[in-house]
């Protein structure tokens, strides 16, 4: 038995060493290997911890698991490698975590990834950020975070993904980003980040993704910037970067997204550019100073999604956008575009390919047209190519609009019957224009419409009921400055979520329909200037949101209701120029007498005194003494009239009465006047009809 526990104990001692020598292990280093993965495990739960004592908000609970009861890497939102067991991994994002970052952060010098997004997470990033050699993506996107970008960063020589927009950084970016020769995508956007863009960054070739938009940064685009070949997003709009955008940012062959918009550019636009960046996908350059024609090759550019370039001072026709067929919105708003002429629509012609076309702002151009023409460019299908009316019309053909303006144009004619085909259209916007006759019932047919602009044109006829019951308008219905007549249509009675109308001066008359107070939701009601008469409805008593009403200039009469004293919102109520009557209210937004209007209503008194209205005592009083005067003259000039018509009669007696006594001396038939013949007595009776008788 010993000899044979003494074989099996040297057997095992062979094998042992064996095992060894194949693995090419020594037992000393075996040991220490192990001794450090202990050490190592241990700094990493212990930083983990400090992590967690840092958070003072954690209301989904995930770190309730950060305990003694299971390791480490059984944590939430922990990951761990399998060969040395160390985090690798922390992924904390979208959990509504509140507190600081700790400063050993910097302890899990494992970690690859770490991805904070969406959080609450406040004060200055920590500078043991930069001992994290491993990191490759650093996460913060929407936290709190202030203060400056760790000028050790540059120690993350591995990390490909900086993303810490929306946050309260400041200061300028630091020359430490200059050493990431590995990075990829460097977003800053939404922070208050100043200074100028660094030319360094033209060095990172790696780079596919800058996004610096909404900060302070001022300067210029650095021309090294046109270096980068695999960029394929440049964002750096809402900033104040001035100066004219390099023509090699044109050039960049990959790129998808390039926003320079909301900045202070100027000069004109490469002429190729669409056909230098076939990838195109968003081209943003709104609210800048650029001008010139807008290039034609921009139809070149077939990937292209959004393009937005409104409030400039482009100038000129714009051409063919037939190839653009994947367009969903298009801004062309604020721009001197057109020329006043029909032909200056050609090009809505050519948008009828992108049927996927959401959002369209041409207004505030110069874009015109009148009589014929004008009414064939709204009814084309092709350039030159007019159809009947009772056939698509090239806007109506657009199915997926959601958005629609050409205000503050030059356009006449009539509003095309055929938007009325737009049924997923949202706002339509045609104001400021010359646009005639009646407004197009068909209107009514877009029944998600939540804004309807049609004011300051020339319209005339009355509103439509379809319209006026429209139920999905929610926003705005603005008919303003036109020509409409008849009543307001009681349908109006069914906009029971919109918040402002206004049909201020037109020709409506009639008395307001009690259904005008189910728009419970109305903060702006504008009727000024109309024929509208009768009493102020008591049903508008349910229109408690109200904060702005004005029926001035209308033939109102009756008293001011006292519900306007409990409107708590009312901040400007202009009643003026009606002929309402009998005591003004003291409660309310009758206290305010710069948010009240009451002249030109004669028979108003009473009222806080500085309206310098009469009381309405002495009102009374002077009504009765206006009343007794006008009464005496009424008197008086009857009295005046009938004396003055007895004098007359009198005289006009008296001549006939010498007229027939010389008649009588000269008449020898003895008495015949006026085919009456009259007997002469001793005491000179007329056959006994006298004179005084006549």
């Amino acid at each position: 038995m010993q000899s044979k526990a003494s074989w099996s104990l040297q057997f095992s001692i062979h094998v042992a060493v064996i095992l060894l020598l194949s693995f090419n292990l020594k037992g000393p280093w075996f040991l220490g290997s192990a001794a450090s993965a202990i050490k190592g495990n241990e700094t990493d739960r212990h930083a983990l911890l400090q992590i967690k004592a840092k958070i003072t908000g954690d209301s989904p609970g995930i770190m309730r698991s950060w305990n003694n009861s299971v390791h480490f890497c059984q944590w939430g939102g922990v990951k761990c490698g399998r060969r040395h067991r160390r985090v690798t991994e922390l992924d904390l994002a979208a959990l509504n975590l509140m507190g600081p970052i700790s400063p050993y952060i910097g302890n899990l010098s494992f970690l690859r990834l770490l991805d904070l997004r969406n959080n609450s997470l406040f004060q200055e990033l920590p500078q043991e950020i930069g001992r994290l050699h491993r990191l490759e993506v650093l996460a913060l996107t929407r936290n709190v975070i202030d203060g400056e970008i760790p000028s050790n960063i540059s120690g993350c020589s591995k990390l490909t993904y900086l993303h810490i927009g929306h946050n309260l950084l400041v200061g300028e970016i630091p020359a430490a980003i200059g050493h990431l020769s590995n990075l990829k995508e460097l977003s800053f956007h939404n922070n208050t980040l100043n200074g100028s863009i660094p030319p360094f960054l033209g060095n990172l070739s790696s780079l596919e993704v800058i996004s610096l938009s909404r900060n302070r940064f001022s300067g210029v685009i650095p021309e090294a910037l046109g270096q980068l070949k695999n960029l394929t997003y440049f964002g750096i709009g809402e900033n104040e970067i001035s100066g004219m955008v390099h023509s090699s940012l044109f050039n960049l062959s990959n790129i998808r997204t390039l926003d320079i918009g909301e900045n202070n550019f100027h000069g004109t636009l490469p002429s190729q550019f669409g056909v230098n960046m076939p990838y195109l996908e968003t081209f943003a350059a709104g609210m800048n100073q650029i001008s010139g024609p807008f290039p034609i090759s921009i139809a070149n550019a077939s990937n292209l999604i959004f393009l937005h370039v409104e409030g400039n001072k482009f100038t000129g026709k714009l051409s063919s956008f037939r190839r653009l067929e994947k367009l969903q919105e298009f801004n062309i708003t604020g721009n001197l575009l057109g020329r006043n002429t029909a032909n200056d629509l050609n090009f809505l012609c050519t948008l009828t390919n992108a049927t996927s076309l959401e959002y369209v702002d041409m207004g505030q151009n110069n874009f015109g047209g009148s009589g014929e023409n004008a009414s064939r460019i709204w009814k084309s299908n092709q350039l030159g190519d007019p159809i009947g009316i009772n056939k698509s019309i090239i806007i109506g053909r657009l199915q997926k609009l959601q958005f629609f303006s050409m205000d503050d144009n030059s356009l006449s004619g009539a509003i095309p019957t055929s938007l009325g085909n737009l049924t997923m259209l949202i706002t339509l916007d045609l104001s400021y224009n010359n646009l005639q006759g009646e407004i197009p019932p068909s209107l009514g047919n877009c029944e998600n419409l939540n804004e309807l602009y049609l004011h300051i044109n020339n319209l005339s006829g009355s509103i439509p009921s379809q319209i006026a019951g429209l139920s999905s308008l929610s926003i705005g219905l603005n008919l303003s400055s036109n020509r409409l007549t008849s009543v307001l249509p009681f349908e109006v009675g069914k906009l029971r979520n919109l918040g402002m109308l206004d049909v201020s001066l037109n020709m409506l008359s009639g008395v307001i329909s009690n259904d005008l107070g189910n728009c419970i939701m109305l903060g702006v009601l504008l009727m000024s200037g109309n024929f509208f008469h009768g009493s102020i409805p008591s049903s508008l008593s349910s229109l408690r949101g109200l904060t702005n009403l004005d029926i001035s200039r209308n033939k109102f009469t009756g008293k001011i209701p006292y519900f306007l004293v409990t409107f708590g919102s009312l901040h400007y109520l202009n009643l003026s120029y009606n002929n309402l009557k009998g005591q003004v209210p003291v409660g309310g937004v009758f206290k305010n007498t710069s948010a009240i209007f009451l002249e030109g209503n004669s028979k108003l008194c009473g009222g806080i005194p500085d309206f310098h209205l009469p009381t309405c005592e002495n009102l009374k009083q002077h009504r009765r003494k206006s009343t007794l005067k006008s009464i005496i003259a009424i008197v008086s000039a009857l009295s005046g009239a009938i004396l003055v018509f007895s004098i007359i009669f009198l005289y006009w007696f008296r001549k006939k009465r010498k007229v027939l006594a010389t008649t009588n001396e000269e008449n020898p038939l003895g008495g015949v006047w006026l085919g009456v013949k009259f007997d002469y007595g001793a005491d000179d009776d007329y056959g006994g009809i006298t004179v005084e008788t006549l």
